[in-house]
């Protein structure tokens, strides 16, 4: 397959070796002057805005009266929805419900700093909170799966759904089956950066939140970033990405196999195979074409698109540390490291948001149920930030507690601090003056 995109690294010059770190949602500009005018209408217009662009962007048969999804379109949601499928939503909730339960922090810690003195940590769930379930090239009851789960062990007393329609006016079923199994049962038909808006500003039908979560188009992701100072735009997450890791123990057909995965998203998806072993590069090549023989022929284009365009393809190293420090500086959302003994590649890594090790954990169980969130950085940002998690929808509050026998200590040494500092209300609160007061 000659097409596919295939780099030397080695032979690449810096600006050649910098091109393959940029993803489709690394320059918004197009779609910030775009996104503006449609958050002003919605923030002005309210439900006539979200209806009209529902009929314009998703070509749906939405009204006022059915923005928001009912009772009966949940329960009718569990008779179209094949029994497997429902199973599979209840297989993958109850190992993330488990995964988050444990990652959960405890609700409140104190230790004792000094003798009398305490210091520790409360965690509150956040009191609002939307998740953007995408549906432009697909259903998601999995993402709906990923945010919700996680957010209801938090506790956040008031969760919100946002997904685009269907064309005629209705939500996936899977995600309203999914919606209900997790514990969220409003969901609001409004996608893109009229969402975005939709719960940032609040509209006739949908209530306004603290904090949006959830992946999202480069419309999304421009919406989220214009409207920063107004919601919570929670982690960046973009178009999906992956980079699949290869050692020479493994066949390339396989990691051809995966290379796919995260490629059919859609064409402004990222997907590479890194590795130093030319065989498993030829032979991942070899392979494609029978792999994508068995798929459709809209994800063919979307994957093709990827894997032949400037966001995907093969990259040959010259070493396996090469490799190493290709995948750190790229900062994948999903990483594979396939090789009969993932481990010892496992230290060499440390920019990845996901990390799935060895032959038998493909991107697909990772997005469908291991447990661990699916939801996560992309576009290098996974140098800074992690998956979707519990605490994602809880905040800190710190908490102390000072002893009428521990104080006069602090008090010295906060006086002396806030003298120095210039402070003199600082220096007064713990001088004699708090002492006629509380003796």
């Amino acid at each position: 397959m000659s097409d596919v995109s295939f780099h030397d690294y080695a032979t690449l010059s810096a600006e050649g070796k910098a091109d393959l770190l940029k993803r489709s949602e690394t320059d918004l500009s197009g779609f910030l002057d775009k996104v503006k005018p449609i958050i002003e209408a919605v923030k002005t217009e309210g439900d006539a805005a979200l209806v009209r662009f529902a009929r314009d962007f998703d070509k749906a048969n939405v009204t006022i009266d059915n923005l928001k999804a009912t009772e009966q379109e949940f329960d009718a949601a569990f008779d179209a929805v094949e029994k497997d499928v429902v199973e599979a939503i209840q297989f993958g909730i109850d190992n993330i419900r488990h995964f988050h339960e444990e990652q959960k922090p405890e609700a409140m810690w104190m230790k004792e700093m000094r003798p009398g003195a305490f210091a520790g940590d409360r965690y509150t769930p956040i009191q609002s909170v939307a998740l953007y379930i995408p549906r432009g090239k697909g259903a998601f009851p999995s993402v709906t799966m990923m945010t919700a789960v996680p957010a209801v062990v938090a506790g956040v007393p008031d969760l919100a759904i946002v997904t685009p329609p269907t064309a005629d006016g209705s939500v996936d079923a899977a995600t309203l089956v999914a919606a209900r199994l997790a514990g969220v049962e409003t969901v609001y038909k409004c996608g893109g950066a009229q969402a975005v808006a939709a719960v940032a500003y609040g509209t006739e039908t949908v209530k306004p939140a603290l904090k949006i979560v959830g992946p999202g188009s480069p419309w999304v992701v421009a919406a989220k970033r214009l409207l920063s100072g107004v919601i919570d735009p929670g982690l960046p997450a973009g178009p999906s990405e992956a980079v699949i890791f290869a050692d020479d123990t493994v066949h390339g057909g396989l990691a051809a196999l995966d290379l796919l995965i995260e490629a059919e998203h859609g064409p402004d998806s990222s997907a590479y195979l890194i590795t130093h072993s030319r065989r498993v590069a030829d032979e991942a090549l070899k392979a494609l074409p029978e792999h994508w023989s068995r798929m459709t022929e809209q994800r063919v284009a979307f994957s093709r698109a990827v894997l032949t365009g400037k966001y995907g393809g093969i990259i040959l190293t010259s070493s396996l540390q090469e490799s190493y420090d290709v995948v750190n500086a790229y900062a994948p959302e999903h990483l594979e490291i396939l090789s009969t003994d993932p481990f010892a590649h496992l230290s060499h890594i440390t920019e990845a948001a996901e990390i799935l090790m060895g032959p038998h954990t493909p991107v697909s169980i990772g997005n469908f149920g291991l447990g661990p969130n699916a939801v996560l950085p992309t576009s290098r940002n996974a140098r800074t930030w992690g998956p979707l998690s519990v605490h994602d929808f809880v905040k800190r509050s710190s908490i102390g507690y000072v002893t009428k026998s521990a104080y006069p200590d602090f008090a010295r040494h906060a006086r002396t601090l806030a003298r120095y500092e210039g402070f003199s209300s600082h220096e007064w609160a713990v001088s004699e003056i708090r002492d006629g007061y509380t003796n």
